[in-house]
């Protein structure tokens, strides 16, 4: 199946929810190339990037399971092509 690189830009609001947010990760982690975590104590938030290596209807699953966790916001970048 053709699959596509993305980056899943995650913005973390309530940290009572990341333990949801690891669990939609552990459960797709075989699609994961890495991620990177930032926290930004100024504003009480936490902003995460996702890379990805999936075909697309996996990526649009990954990215609209997490935003659909309160407090949580999500949205994927695509490659233009498949890989």
């Amino acid at each position: 199946m053709e699959t596509r690189v993305a980056i899943i830009a995650i913005v973390v609001e309530e940290a009572e929810r990341a333990e949801e947010l690891n669990h939609i990760l552990h459960e797709y982690r075989q699609y994961v190339i890495g991620r990177m975590g930032i926290p930004y104590e100024k504003k009480g938030i936490s902003l995460i990037s996702v890379a990805v290596d999936a075909p697309q209807d996996i990526i649009s699953t990954i990215s609209g399971k997490i935003g659909n966790i309160p407090g949580i916001s999500a949205k994927a970048v695509c490659s233009k092509t498949g890989v």
